[in-house]
């Protein structure tokens, strides 16, 4: 299957306690968060991959141009110069990837511990299904502030729910949405244009995607992640120090 990677990178990550600091250049284990995740879609054969970078975009721009000089004709950039939500970031990607037909894989620049082998499954996943849109779950015993998987009696995916529009029953479901999803290309730029911001934040959101590949019938797979961690996100400064002890026990 011919696939893309895109990478959102372009987070403040205020809660790191940092502006000077890209937040996806911040160490894990001596190693840049954004390095974990750039290293994945290389060895998953992306044959583009995308960062979509913006806060501190510069020093992430002149570490990934050096890193991985030998690889760079793979790589571009795409300006998210305001922070207007994940759709409008995956927007910035047009001009890269308006030329491609094929699946777009998009990742999260703070989520280092996701595995070779567990993409590696869920593009399978994908690609036996049929699928024109995947999504990477997972089952947590607290699902408290993440969307809800909605799926019906025979588990096939129905949608997602926002915590905050969620009704009680709703809430008690435990299978969450991580933010990784496989998207046919062709589709994915046709459901973005779809977007709006009338929501709390007034942004784009990218799981909004969900209602129209709904209204239009787009088959639809999710997958859960076998082990929890590595859909972690890292948003705070003990989040990056608990998993660094975390890696460093493993070693």
């Amino acid at each position: 299957m011919k696939l893309a990677t895109v990478i959102l990178a372009a987070g403040k990550g205020k809660r790191m306690k940092n502006p000077d600091k890209s937040k996806v250049m911040f160490e894990l284990a001596g190693t840049p968060l954004i390095e974990y995740v750039v290293n994945l879609a290389l060895k998953i054969e992306s044959e583009k991959v995308v960062l979509i970078v913006g806060h501190q975009k510069q020093s992430v721009i002149d570490f990934i141009n050096l890193k991985y000089e030998n690889d760079i004709s793979k790589i571009s950039f795409a300006h998210q110069d305001q922070q207007l939500g994940t759709g409008h970031a995956i927007v910035q990607t047009y001009d890269s990837l308006k030329n491609f037909d094929g699946d777009v894989l998009i990742l999260s620049g703070d989520v280092p511990l996701l595995r070779y082998e567990t993409v590696a499954n869920f593009l399978a996943f994908h690609k036996n299904n049929n699928f024109k849109a995947s999504l990477l779950s997972a089952i947590l015993s607290d699902p408290y502030g993440y969307g809800r998987i909605i799926r019906d009696g025979n588990g096939n995916f129905i949608d997602i729910t926002e915590e905050k529009d969620a009704a009680d029953e709703i809430k008690k479901i435990k299978e969450i949405n991580s933010g990784i999803y496989i998207i046919d290309s062709k589709l994915l730029f046709e459901a973005i244009k779809t977007l709006d911001t009338d929501n709390a934040q007034g942004e784009y959101y990218l799981t909004d995607i969900f209602r129209y590949f709904k209204e239009n019938k787009v088959s639809i797979g999710a997958i859960p992640v076998k082990n929890n961690i590595e859909i972690a996100g890292i948003n705070t400064v003990e989040q990056l120090e608990q998993m660094s002890v975390l890696i460093n026990n493993k070693k």
